[in-house]
């Protein structure tokens, strides 16, 4: 006999289960579906982000960035090492090593939590009712008096790039590379491309960026892009901007990959070819006809602010709804939708949601850029702090980037910060809180930053933005 349940969240990711453990903590009868498995075949509940996406991406980031330092970095500080060499199988165990850990640590929180866990496929029937098909048994209906929506995305294929899993792959295929492909060829330098492609260049990959749009890193502020594409080129990354591809083609082992820029159609072969030109929401499969649930013309599911769907009672987060694709966006959108479900004032602020690129120089901003502030006509003023300046950077030996602030002109309230430089996915919390709080540039200039730090850039930044940074000439 099915059973009743407070929530039935369908998809175990970053919004899911934390949706699901919130539920739990507020006293609610939950059930939690998810379909992934391990290798192992055991439940790997986490998503995209803990199994094949944030997780492992960054284990594999960091093995690669402690092999550059030691070949690149090390002797400046006196240290010699001969005959450096990398064990990628090693770096893959213990990168699956993470993620196994992490699966494990999910489970054992369902059980602490009272979660019920099927891991299986969820379908959203009429009414609330959602067919489960377990991985290990017979399917059967449950009915919730809530349901949340939580499937995630997959990644995008383009026209004439047909995924093969061997040489043309996706994400997860270049996070399963056994050896240093001799050239690399990656289409599209976003966030992805940029990350995995540094992996294979420090392993000693040739790597080659292919993108389509003219302007480097659209999303991010101009001055801090510039900044990032300069180290990009120390790297030896090679990005070619306007590069639109048209084609590729397994043969002979090799992949033939066809493209046109300004100056015509050009060809180049690679030994491994890594489609990322960004993620659509996992919605086929997941509603019945008669759901009520509707979708937008991009195949998301449509929901209002509070995260409703046009079905009573049913909800939508994360990568299958609108707004940015990132795990922490996700995980507190869940949370919002469980406390509005229990009558608390779930809430979750859309524009001081971080972005992080795990480069190196790390990425990270929260609110507009430079452009779109002047698109809107709003009058700010800037202040700028370069980690050259830092002790703490020079001593690091990872002074390159800086900290940009932009707060209103009038109110002096901090309208967004974007850093490029070291653990840059770290200094932007403190702007999170900082904005969050409706806080001025003169909040932080006037904060005691211990010295010698990173944060000090931050403190910095926030003293240039009324001309009275200490360490910099205004």
């Amino acid at each position: 006999m099915a059973d009743k349940y407070d929530v039935i969240i369908i998809g175990g990711g970053p919004g899911g289960y934390v949706a699901a453990i919130r539920a739990a903590q507020l006293d609610m009868k939950v059930l939690l579906i998810d379909d992934r498995q391990g290798e192992d075949g055991k439940p790997a509940p986490g998503g995209t982000c803990l199994n094949v996406g944030c997780v492992p991406s960054k284990a594999l980031l960091d093995s690669s960035k402690h092999l550059h330092h030691i070949q690149h970095d090390y002797k400046a500080h006196g240290i010699n090492v001969e005959k450096v060499s990398m064990d990628i199988g090693q770096m893959l165990k213990r990168k699956q090593g993470v993620v196994k850990q992490l699966n494990s640590g999910l489970m054992q929180l369902f059980k602490a939590n009272k979660i019920e866990f099927i891991n299986g496929r969820g379908k959203l029937l009429a009414d609330r009712k959602v067919e489960v098909s377990p991985n290990d048994r017979d399917k059967v209906t449950h009915t919730g008096e809530h349901v949340i929506l939580a499937a995630g995305s997959v990644p995008i294929e383009i026209p004439g790039v047909k995924f093969d899993g061997e040489h043309i792959i996706d994400n997860v295929g270049a996070l399963e590379l056994e050896k240093a492909p001799e050239r690399l060829g990656v289409i599209g330098a976003g966030v992805i491309g940029l990350e995995l492609g540094s992996v294979w260049k420090r392993l000693g990959s040739e790597v080659v960026l292919l993108e389509a749009m003219d302007t480097f890193l659209a999303a991010v502020d101009p001055d801090i892009a510039k900044a990032s594409a300069r180290e990009f080129k120390k790297q030896k990354l090679d990005i070619r901007l306007g590069s639109k591809v048209s084609g590729a083609k397994v043969k002979d082992g090799k992949v033939e990959v066809t493209y046109e820029d300004a100056k015509g159609e050009h060809s180049e072969t690679f030994d491994r070819l890594l489609v990322s030109v960004g993620r659509k929401a996992a919605s086929d499969g997941l509603l019945a006809e008669d759901s009520g649930v509707k979708l937008t013309d991009r195949g998301q599911v449509e929901v209002d602010e509070q995260s409703r769907t046009s079905a009573d009672n049913v909800w939508g987060i994360g990568d299958l709804v609108r707004g940015p694709m990132l795990a922490h966006k996700a995980s507190e959108e869940g949370v919002a939708v469980v406390e509005t479900i229990a009558g608390q004032a779930g809430h979750l602020n859309m524009d001081t949601i971080p972005w992080v690129i795990y480069t190196d120089p790390e990425i990270a901003w929260v609110g507009p850029t430079e452009s779109e502030l002047k698109e809107k006509g709003v009058d700010y003023r800037v202040g700028t702090f370069p980690f050259a300046a830092t002790g703490r950077g020079l001593a690091m030996g990872e002074a390159a980037g800086m900290v940009k602030m932009m707060a209103d002109a009038e109110t002096d309230r901090i309208l967004a910060v974007h850093i490029v430089g070291p653990q840059a996915s770290e200094l932007i919390g403190e702007c999170v809180v900082a904005m969050e709080f409706a806080g001025s540039s003169e909040d932080l200039a006037r904060i005691v930053h211990a010295h010698p730090t990173l944060s000090e850039a931050i403190h910095e930044a926030a003293l240039a933005v009324d001309k009275r940074a200490i360490h910099k000439a205004n």
